[in-house]
């Protein structure tokens, strides 16, 4: 089980963290919603909960609930910029389909 990141990813939670001046790094999950089923939840985490399942690369910690791993296991994240805008992207080998707006997607 393995949670990836790549050098842009690690790169920006890495800065975000700093800048932010606390966390011990990023939490990934999964909820349920939109027309194909789920949709990645993100957010920086200021602790490690017991249960959570903790990935480190490129000295970044990456912390998953247990629930959220069935859905998620073996994603890279990635961090791209696009004109204007910027956001994480997933690439999850699990991904059976996804909605049109790019916003769900179906295990």
């Amino acid at each position: 089980m393995a949670i990836s990141l790549t050098p842009a990813a690690a790169d920006r939670i890495r800065s975000f963290l700093v800048s932010r001046g606390k966390g011990v790094g990023l939490r990934l999950g999964v909820r349920t919603t939109g027309c194909s089923g789920y949709a990645y939840v993100i957010d920086y985490a200021d602790e490690i909960a017991a249960a959570d399942q903790v990935f480190e690369d490129q000295g970044v910690k990456v912390l998953v609930d247990p629930e959220s791993l069935k859905y998620i296991d073996g994603t890279t994240v990635d961090f791209v910029r696009q004109g204007l805008g910027e956001s994480f992207r997933f690439i999850n080998p699990k991904v059976q389909g996804e909605c049109g707006c790019g916003e769900s997607f179906s295990v």
